[in-house]
């Protein structure tokens, strides 16, 4: 009972250290994580502690010392068996966001290998896994060995992120998801680089969304939260780098599973829309000179377009696919193998003039609705649900003419999907600046 006193009063004293904006040492930070994961520390204490921290904030050292506590409170992956500099990326989330999907193939063709865990959708962003998991037989759960084999074998793998990773995030996360505490960039970052830097890559590259669609809702907190995350992993003597990118609109023109793996192919076949190739280069072109394929970015983006126009890229997603049980005939006959919907919808515009606006959050809650993302971690996705978005920013629209395409099994939820729809276009008489993709890139 005095040991529990004890252990009372210390915590009592950081939170009060915290809440006067005084910084905590790194036996401070540990003391906290090891006996909140361990249970030792109740939900009551450590939700003040968070509250202090949201409103005082951490510094950089503080916030690395939080994300190392909370690296050490799990498994760590060992990936020095696999040949080469691991370099990972990570995304903040966003509305049709199927980089990954392009990226790491084309990267692997590059030469830099690409060992990948990844995670699930949840409201309006989609996950890495669930469009992978569209393709038929296409397995994300490799055991270790076969995973590190893959990767030393075909140069890519990608699979879920085991319950081990990170546990202290979890719980943490958990408890600032119900103590309006998610929004806090120290936490933010703490949270992401804690599961990338114990997924064992040699060097992360992140991609920060920002705008309508976007966590980040502010240009100048998203480039806080990507400096932060590249001091962070640096500071954990990893090599890092950063794009800010536009998420005013969903990028590319599909949002839902099985949609987003047909644009993917699109593009790494060389056809796909204008922003995802670009976005990926950008992306690509810091990863392979983080992983030591390139001197520059310049000479870097050289070797990723190539890849792209020698089909090197696009045959290394086939291998990707063929690898982890996929049925690799979605390469050429996408439509046949992939699960496609039965109720298609057009929303209409009601009235003529350009897009001056699109609420992408909107569009990805709609594609949710219709069945492609989840409200709750439990919730079932239909593979085949989504929408195509045939009107972006500055395109000129009659009235009348589709916004969209929406793709639902569910006849039930067109309705409410196309009244989200309408609700996020705003069409203007004169035509807006489109806003630039690519914000800011920090490099190594």
């Amino acid at each position: 009972m005095e040991k529990k006193r004890g252990v009372d009063v210390r915590v009592y004293d950081i939170i009060l250290k915290k809440r006067r904006g005084y910084e905590l040492s790194k036996d401070e930070i540990d003391f906290l994580i090891t006996g909140f994961t361990s249970g030792d520390i109740p939900d009551y204490q450590m939700s003040a502690w968070l509250m202090a921290v949201f409103f005082q904030g951490m510094s950089v050292e503080e916030t690395c010392n939080l994300t190392m506590a909370m690296v050490h409170s799990g498994e760590s992956v060992d990936l020095s068996h696999i040949r080469d500099v691991k370099v990972d990326k990570h995304s903040t989330g966003g509305v049709g966001d199927k980089t990954t999907l392009v990226l790491a193939p084309l990267v692997a063709a590059c030469g830099v290998p690409v060992a990948k865990m990844s995670g699930r959708g949840l409201g309006h962003t989609g996950g890495t896994l669930d469009k992978l998991e569209s393709i038929p037989g296409f397995c994300v759960d490799l055991p270790k060995d076969e995973f590190i084999k893959a990767v030393n074998t075909i140069g890519i793998a990608v699979v879920g992120q085991t319950a081990s990773i990170a546990p202290a995030d979890k719980k943490l996360y958990a408890l600032r998801d119900v103590t309006a505490t998610v929004d806090s960039i120290p936490l933010i970052a703490g949270s992401i680089c804690s599961k990338k830097l114990a997924c064992g890559a040699d060097a992360i590259v992140f991609d920060v969304k920002t705008g309508k669609g976007a966590f980040m809702k502010s240009e100048d907190d998203a480039l806080c939260l990507a400096e932060l995350m590249v001091d962070i992993v640096r500071g954990a003597g990893k090599r890092g780098a950063a794009v800010v990118s536009d998420m005013n609109q969903p990028l590319g023109y599909a949002v839902g599973n099985s949609l987003e793996v047909m644009e993917a192919i699109d593009t790494l076949r060389g056809e796909g829309p204008e922003d995802l190739r670009e976005l990926c280069l950008s992306l690509g072109s810091l990863m392979l000179v983080l992983g030591g394929k390139a001197k520059n970015t310049e000479e870097a983006r050289i070797s990723l377009v190539n890849a792209l126009k020698t089909g090197a890229a696009l045959s290394k997603f086939a291998d990707l696919i063929s690898n982890q049980g996929g049925d690799v005939r979605v390469i050429d006959a996408a439509d046949a193998v992939l699960p496609s919907a039965r109720c298609l919808e057009a929303v209409p515009s009601v009235q003529s003039g350009y897009i001056s606006e699109i609420d992408a959050e909107k569009i990805g809650v709609a594609s949710m609705i219709l069945g492609a993302g989840r409200r709750t971690k439990d919730d079932t996705i239909d593979p085949a649900a989504g929408i195509i978005v045939l009107k972006k920013l500055g395109d000129k629209v009659d009235e009348g003419e589709p916004l969209v395409m929406l793709h639902t099994n569910n006849w039930d939820t067109l309705e409410p999907a196309a009244e989200l729809v309408m609700s996020s276009y705003k069409v203007s008489q004169d035509k807006p600046v489109v806003p630039q993709l690519i914000k800011q890139v920090i490099e190594d």
